[in-house]
C-alpha cells in the first residue's frame, strides 16, 4: 500500500436531524448460534467410592471447603462462534459515527472551565499545524474468541497465584500439609482402621513366624528378619530397612550342660534330663536348648541347698540359721518377686559357686490348672529359660555401655563386666528339680511354709554343709560380636515429619516364641498391613509413623537399646512417644504400663473397644477391677526409649498364665488354649492401631499432664517415707526441695492446659480453621509436652544414675534391688549405701531439673 493511501476511504456522510437519530436504531443485531457445545458430564469427587476405598469424607475435620461452581471445566464455554461475513468498513464507521452524534444530541453540553478552554485552544493549535509527514496509528485487530481465550486464561493465572499465596503464606497450613495426601476426617479413619484388624490374617501371620526357633543371631532369626522386611516393603512403608549391631552372645554348646547328684565316693548316681521334649516330630523341627542367656561358663562341685525364691531374705534366713552357704550349689524356684537375674546375682553375692533355677508347680504348674499342651501351666518336664545379664547396670550389648555396637567403636572387656554374673547357672523342669529336692530331707532345716512349693513327694529343708554334692557344668560358646537385626520401616508425616510416633515388638524368642513375642509380632504387622492401605489411599499422619521389630530382647534388650544409643540426639528432640507390646496375648485380662502422661488416651481408646466374650467394653472391665496404668519398670524394649532417651512410652497387652519362655509355647497351643479364635488378638490391633492415631494424627497431643503432676506429687510422698523406713531423719535428710518442685509443677500445668481450651474455642469459633499463627502455636505447644521427658534428663556431664549413668532420668530406672524399677532411682541407690549426704544432692538436683523441666513446659526457659 502506498505510503499515502490512507487504510480506509470513507464517504462523507450527512449528519441527521434528532428525529432520523433517534428513529433508527445504531445496533448490528447479534446473529443467532445454533451450534452450541453439548453440556459436559460432571466432573467426579477426588474420593470415589469405588470398592475398597473408605466411604467416609476425605476431609479432615473442621476443614471447610471454598465456594466453587457447578464443577463444569471453564474451558467448555472456549468454543470458537462461527462469526458471519463482515460489513463493509465504510458502513461500520459510518453506524460508529452516527452514535456519537446521538450522544451528542442527547446530551447537551456542559459549561467549560478556564483550564478547559485553554487545553482547547491548544488542541486546535496543534490541530492546525502542517507537518511535512502524516500521523499513523493502527490499533492491532484482535479476533473476539480469542480475546475472551485471553482473558480465561488470565483469570485461571490469577486465582492460581491467589492459591500459591494462600499456601506459601500458611493462611489455611492444614490445606498446605495435606498436600501430599488426601484429606480424611479423623473419627472416620479411626472406625475404618478399627473394623479392618482381621483376626483370620493375624492368625495366619503366628503360624508363619512360628514354623521355625528364632534365637537372636541365629539363622531362624535372619530368615524371619528378612520376611519382616519383605513385608514392610510391600505394604508401601517408606525407608524400609534392617539395621545391623555386632553384640556379644552367647550360645550353649552341644552336651555341654550338665547336673548330676554324685555319691559319696564322687560317682554320679543320678543325672538331670534337661532338655525339653522335642514339640514337633512329623517333621521335626530344629528346637533351641535349655540355657541361660549371658551365663557364666563354669564346672563346679559343691553340696546342694535350696533358697526358695533366691530373694536376699532368703539368703539371710540361711545365714540366720547359721548354714555355710560359700562354695555350695544353690536350687531356686523361679517368680514369687524376684527376676531371674537378680536371683542368680544374689546367690553369688551369698558365697553359692554355682546355682539352678527351677518352675514350681506350686506358682506356675498343676497346682494352679490344666498344664500345657491342654491346659495354660507349665507340665513337668517344661523348662523357663531367661537371660542372667544385670540389666540394672547395662542394657544392651554388655561390651559397649551408652555408645552403639557398630565397628569401629570401643569395646570393654567381659572380665569383671558390671552387667555379667560370675557363677555359672542353668534352668530346670520341676521334673528334674525333684529328684534334686528329694535328698535334701533331713539336711539343714525343714522350710516354712513360705519355703513350701508344690512338687509331689517332697519335703523341703534347706540343706547344709553336709548335702549330697552336686556337679554342675555349663559350657557356653560366647561369641564377642555376633550380628543382630532390628527392622525398620516408617510412613512419613505430613504436619510434622520430622516427629516421630514409634511402635516397636521384639521379634527374637527363645524357641518358637508363639505368645511372646509373636503374639505382638502378628498384630504389628495387622497395624502394618491397614495403614499401608490407608498410605495407599492417599492418608497420612500429622506425624510420622515409624515401626520397628527388635532383635535381641529376651538376652538384654540388646536391639532396642543398640538402636536408641545409635540415634540418641534425634530421638531426644524428635520422638513423640514409643508404644510396645511384648507379649501381647497371653490371656484375656488387660494390663499397661507406662509414663503417666499416656492415661487420659489410654482410657479413652479402651472405651471403643468390647471384649466380645465379656459382652462389655475394655474400659468398664478395667475399671470394674480397678485397674490403673501401673509405673512403667524394666521388662522390655521401652527401657531405652524411657530412661535413655527421655522418650514418653507404653506397654500393654492381654496378661495371663502361659507356658512362659518354655518350647510349649507355640501356635498349637495358642490356637487352641492360649486364645482360640484370636478374639483378643483382635483387640490388641484395635488398641495399638488405636493408641497409634491419638498419638500421631491428633491436632494437640493428647498427653494427661494433670495426671503426671498428680503422680509425681505422689512419688515425692512415696520416696519420704520409704526414707523413713531406711532411718532417713530431719538431721540427716530433708525431702523438701522434692516437694516444692512438684507443687510449681503442679501450678504450671494448670497454667499449661489452660491453652488447649483456647485453642479449641479460637478454632470453632473460626468455623474450623486453623490460622497459621494458631498452628504454629499448636505445635510448639505439643513439641513442649513431648519433650516435657526428655528435660527430666540428667545430661550434665557425668550425669545419670551413679555408677550406671545409662540411665538419665531422674524418675524411672531398673532398680538394683527386688522388683524391676524405682522412682528417683540415684536417691534411692545413696539411701541403700546410706550415704545421707549424697542422697541430699540427689535430692536438690532432681528438684532442680523438674522445675527445669516445668518451666520449658510452658514457654519459660
Amino acid at each position: 500500500m502506498p505510503p499515502d493511501e490512507k487504510p480506509y476511504k470513507y464517504e462523507p456522510l450527512a449528519i441527521p436531524t434528532y428525529e432520523e437519530a433517534t428513529g433508527t436504531s445504531s445496533r448490528v443485531a447479534t446473529p443467532s448460534h445454533n451450534n452450541e457445545s453439548a453440556e459436559p458430564e460432571e466432573r467426579v469427587g477426588l474420593l470415589g467410592t469405588g470398592d475398597g476405598r473408605l466411604p467416609v469424607p476425605t476431609r479432615r475435620a473442621g476443614f471447610r471447603p471454598s465456594g466453587t461452581d457447578d464443577g463444569r471445566n471453564s474451558t467448555d464455554d472456549l468454543t470458537p462462534i462461527d462469526q458471519p461475513d463482515r460489513v463493509s468498513v465504510d458502513s461500520d464507521e459510518a453506524l460508529v459515527r452516527q452514535e456519537i452524534e446521538e450522544m451528542e444530541i442527547e446530551e447537551p453540553p456542559q459549561p467549560q472551565s478556564t483550564w478547559g478552554k485553554r487545553i482547547s485552544i491548544i488542541s486546535q493549535s496543534l490541530s492546525s499545524m502542517n507537518l511535512p509527514f502524516k500521523l499513523r496509528f493502527e490499533w492491532p485487530k484482535m479476533d473476539a474468541n480469542l480475546c475472551i481465550f485471553m482473558a480465561r486464561v488470565f483469570a485461571i493465572l490469577l486465582v492460581l497465584a491467589l492459591l500459591w499465596l494462600l499456601f506459601v503464606s500458611d493462611v489455611f497450613p492444614s490445606v498446605n500439609q495435606r498436600m501430599s495426601g488426601q484429606m480424611f476426617d479423623p473419627e472416620s479413619v479411626r472406625i475404618y482402621v478399627q473394623s479392618k484388624v482381621d483376626p483370620e490374617r493375624m492368625r495366619e501371620q503366628l503360624q508363619r513366624i512360628t514354623q521355625n526357633d528364632h534365637l537372636a543371631g541365629t539363622e531362624g532369626d535372619y530368615v524371619l528378619a528378612k520376611y519382616v522386611r519383605d513385608f514392610f516393603s510391600s505394604a508401601g512403608l517408606d525407608d524400609v530397612r534392617m539395621e545391623q549391631f555386632d553384640v556379644y552372645l552367647n550360645y550353649p554348646k552341644a552336651g555341654g550342660r550338665q547336673v548330676e547328684l554324685l555319691d559319696a565316693t564322687g560317682g554320679v548316681k543320678w543325672t538331670a534330663k534337661i532338655e525339653e521334649d522335642e514339640m514337633y516330630t512329623n517333621p521335626p523341627r530344629q528346637q533351641t536348648q535349655v540355657f541361660h542367656g549371658l551365663s557364666k561358663t563354669g564346672d563346679v562341685t559343691g553340696p546342694l541347698m535350696y533358697a526358695n525364691y533366691g530373694k536376699d531374705e532368703d539368703f539371710k534366713r540361711l545365714a540366720d540359721a547359721g548354714i555355710d552357704t560359700r562354695g555350695a550349689i544353690a536350687l531356686m524356684r523361679a517368680h514369687g518377686g524376684q527376676v531371674t537375674y537378680r536371683k542368680v546375682r544374689a546367690a553369688e553375692m551369698a558365697g553359692f559357686a554355682g546355682c539352678m533355677i527351677y518352675t514350681d508347680p506350686a506358682d506356675v504348674g498343676f497346682k494352679k490348672g490344666t498344664v500345657a499342651p491342654k491346659g495354660k501351666y507349665m507340665p513337668e518336664w517344661a523348662v523357663e529359660r531367661g537371660a542372667v545379664s544385670q540389666l540394672p547396670w547395662i542394657s544392651g550389648d554388655v561390651l559397649t555401655p551408652g555408645y552403639p555396637s557398630v565397628k569401629g567403636e570401643k569395646r570393654i572387656s567381659k572380665d569383671n563386666n558390671p552387667a555379667l554374673v560370675n557363677i555359672p547357672s542353668i534352668p530346670l523342669s520341676w521334673g528334674d528339680a525333684k529328684s534334686l529336692l528329694q535328698v535334701l530331707k533331713g539336711h539343714g532345716q525343714a522350710g516354712p511354709e513360705a519355703w513350701t512349693g508344690g512338687v509331689p513327694d517332697v519335703e523341703y529343708w534347706t540343706g547344709d554343709t553336709a548335702s549330697p554334692k552336686v556337679h554342675l557344668v555349663n559350657q557356653q560358646d560366647e561369641v564377642q560380636q555376633q550380628p543382630i537385626w532390628n527392622v525398620l520401616g516408617k510412613i512419613t508425616g505430613v504436619e510434622q515429619a520430622e516427629k516421630s510416633v514409634i511402635i516397636g515388638n521384639h521379634r527374637d524368642a527363645w524357641v518358637y516364641g508363639a505368645t511372646d513375642a509373636g503374639s505382638g509380632t502378628a498384630a504389628m504387622l495387622e497395624l502394618v498391613t491397614i495403614f499401608g492401605d490407608l498410605l495407599a489411599r492417599g492418608w497420612r499422619p500429622l506425624r510420622t509413623i515409624e515401626f520397628a521389630s527388635w532383635d535381641g530382647k529376651e538376652y538384654n534388650l540388646i536391639g532396642s537399646t543398640e538402636h536408641v544409643e545409635n540415634d540418641i540426639e534425634r530421638l531426644r528432640e524428635h520422638a513423640y512417644v514409643y508404644l510396645n507390646v511384648d507379649s501381647g496375648v497371653v490371656g484375656s485380662q488387660f494390663s499397661a504400663r507406662g509414663s503417666p502422661v499416656f492415661k487420659k488416651s489410654l482410657l479413652r481408646v479402651l472405651d471403643r473397644i468390647t471384649d466380645p466374650i465379656h459382652n462389655a467394653t475394655l474400659r468398664s472391665l478395667w475399671d470394674k477391677r480397678e485397674a490403673y496404668l501401673e509405673s512403667p519398670g524394666a521388662q522390655s524394649d521401652y527401657v531405652p526409649f524411657q530412661d535413655m532417651a527421655g522418650t514418653s512410652s507404653i506397654d500393654f497387652g492381654f496378661d495371663g498364665a502361659h507356658p512362659y519362655h518354655s518350647a510349649f509355647d507355640t501356635f498349637e497351643y495358642v490356637d487352641t488354649v492360649g486364645d482360640p479364635g484370636f478374639a483378643y488378638h483382635e483387640l490388641l490391633g484395635q488398641f495399638w492401631a488405636l493408641l497409634t492415631l491419638e498419638m500421631s494424627d491428633r491436632m494437640v497431643l493428647p498427653f494427661d499432664m494433670e495426671a503426671y503432676s498428680a503422680s509425681a506429687t505422689q512419688w515425692v510422698m512415696q520416696l519420704e517415707n520409704w526414707a523413713a523406713l531406711k532411718g532417713a531423719t530431719a538431721d540427716n535428710w530433708s525431702i523438701n526441695p522434692l516437694r516444692e518442685a512438684v507443687l510449681e509443677f503442679s501450678s504450671d500445668v494448670r497454667l499449661f492446659e489452660k491453652w488447649e481450651k483456647e485453642w479449641q474455642s479460637t478454632v470453632l469459633a473460626n468455623g474450623g480453621f486453623e490460622s497459621g499463627a494458631m498452628g504454629a502455636r499448636r505445635k510448639s505447644h505439643n513439641n513442649r509436652m513431648a519433650n516435657f521427658e526428655t528435660h527430666l534428663l540428667d545430661l550434665e556431664e557425668g550425669g545419670g544414675v551413679p555408677n550406671r549413668t545409662q540411665y538419665k532420668h531422674i524418675l524411672f530406672a531398673p532398680t538394683i534391688g527386688p522388683g524391676y524399677d524405682e522412682y528417683f532411682p540415684a536417691v534411692r541407690d545413696a539411701i541403700n549405701e546410706r550415704n545421707w549426704d549424697l542422697a541430699r544432692t540427689h535430692v536438690e538436683k532432681a528438684a532442680k531439673i523438674l522445675k527445669r523441666a516445668s518451666k520449658k513446659l510452658i514457654g519459660n526457659s
